[in-house]
């Protein structure tokens, strides 16, 4: 038997899926996917199949940038492959 913990990620990747794309829907996935700390130091909006995030600060914007490929590996898991193609951070 698998621990629920295992089990919820996996049925919410699956309702977010099926919802419309919505500013809210990208924001969520952001949230989930890089914490609260960075998304309090982060601004994002999806401008057709990127990803555009603001970052307040320099040490952020190195931190998103980082850390880009493993963000967008996850962002596409949860919202689906099509969706976001590529990340650009930007400093706010």
């Amino acid at each position: 038997m698998r621990p629920l913990s295992h089990v919820v990620p996996s049925a919410l990747m699956h309702l977010l899926r099926d919802t419309p794309l919505s500013n809210g829907k990208v924001g969520f996935a952001w949230r989930a996917v890089v914490g609260p700390a960075l998304e309090r130091a982060t601004h994002v909006r999806l401008e057709g199949r990127v990803l555009l995030v603001d970052a307040t600060t320099a040490e952020w914007s190195r931190e998103v940038k980082r850390s880009s490929p493993i963000i967008l590996e996850r962002l596409q898991a949860i919202l689906g492959a099509d969706v976001v193609e590529r990340i650009e951070v930007r400093r706010a």
